[in-house]
């Protein structure tokens, strides 16, 4: 029996991770964390009936309090209910699924406590991946990658640690403007960036997935994984998301990780390295497949990827200033507050505009999110 903490268990990855946990028999949760759907929470907890259920919302954690008042669950809030959810004695792995910078502390903290990490918070890395690389590698604990790309590399790279990589591919399906030319993403609004052509995904990464900041963010995130420097990553668009990424070895032999757009994959993947279990679901069949295509991508239009690879070269505290600004402008966008291309242009803004550091401390980063938030109200 595993038994698994779930930070951001009421979003796209915490409820697939569930359905995966349904799925198989040996799976215990002990603790699941939200940030305020305390009714699909509640329905998590009574199913599944975890020791400890964190709301990060204080009042909607004192209404969940309320309505758990029948059983033995204990309720808790803020980022001391996130760490504490994280760190579960009985915890063997942490899967971190929450969205934003939140994620950072609460994986420190259970890395500190010897937790293994299924990683899908993309933030976590992207900020401050010269803190947790270092500190995992000093308490021997595994960061097993969730994302369905990093995943592939991951898969790519199993039995491989001795070979040299050459490079990196990176794989995007382009989202539903692919082809898309400048003027035309003037006019994008919220339901049309909101409908991606292949992944059922949160709302926030669905835009960034539309805008190819989200691959920005992967290509950070795929640095600090997998040590390659930011030259030895490429990104190529490959529309049908059959091919998940791709790995070239120095003798010229790729390897890919090829399946159905399937979350369940890679988190069930990463819940049980390194051994595969059945996966109920969609296979592909070569025999009616008509095309697997691969295309360059866009940086002109999608500014959103080429501003990652220039805050990820530039490093320090970069990564974060264009994480938060993402943030920030995405929700004014989802808003009705701002166009689509303003995002961009927002992102700009904070780059030229907050300080730079060099060697951030965790204070440091938490500091730099805020400034830009600050900057850019």
């Amino acid at each position: 029996m595993k038994n698994i903490a779930i930070l951001g268990s009421t979003g796209s990855i915490g409820t697939q991770t569930l359905e995966v946990v349904r799925e198989n028999g040996d799976l215990r949760v002990v603790s699941l964390a939200a940030l305020k759907n305390i009714d699909l929470l509640e329905q998590q907890a009574r199913e599944f009936k975890p020791g400890l259920v964190c709301v990060y919302d204080g009042k909607k954690a004192e209404e969940l309090k309320e309505r758990l008042r029948d059983t033995d669950i204990r309720v808790v809030t803020g980022m001391s209910g996130l760490i504490e959810a994280a760190c579960v004695p009985e915890a063997d792995i942490m899967l971190g699924a929450v969205v934003g910078m939140i994620g950072i502390q609460p994986t420190i903290e259970a890395i500190k406590a010897g937790k293994d990490i299924a990683l899908a918070n993309k933030e976590t890395l992207v900020c401050a991946g010269h803190i947790i690389i270092p500190l995992a590698k000093e308490k021997g604990v595994q960061l097993l990658p969730v994302d369905s790309e990093h995943s592939a590399i991951f898969q790519c790279l199993h039995g491989e640690r001795e070979n040299r990589v050459t490079r990196i591919l990176l794989t995007a399906s382009g989202g539903p403007f692919r082809g898309f030319t400048k003027a035309q993403l003037e006019n994008v609004k919220p339901e049309d960036a909101l409908k991606h052509p292949n992944w059922a995904m949160g709302r926030k990464i669905t835009i960034d997935s539309s805008t190819m900041v989200n691959k920005g963010l992967e290509v950070m995130e795929a640095k600090w994984l997998f040590d390659v420097d930011y030259d030895d990553i490429e990104v190529v668009i490959q529309p049908q998301s059959i091919i998940h990424s791709m790995v070239e070895f120095e003798d010229g032999a790729v390897k890919a990780q090829l399946g159905t757009p399937d979350m369940k994959l890679p988190i069930q993947y990463a819940l049980y390295y390194p051994e595969r279990r059945f996966l109920p679901g969609k296979r592909l069949d070569f025999k009616t497949m008509t095309a697997i295509t691969v295309e360059s991508p866009d940086t002109e239009v999608f500014e959103g990827l080429k501003l990652a690879y220039e805050a990820g070269r530039r490093g320090g505290n970069a990564p974060t200033v264009f994480n938060a600004a993402n943030e920030f402008a995405v929700q004014k966008f989802l808003d009705r507050e701002i166009g689509y291309t303003d995002i961009y242009r927002l992102i700009k803004k904070a780059y030229d505009t907050v300080p730079f550091i060099e060697d951030p401390t965790l204070e440091e980063i938490l500091e730099t999110e805020q400034k830009t938030y600050e900057v850019l109200s």
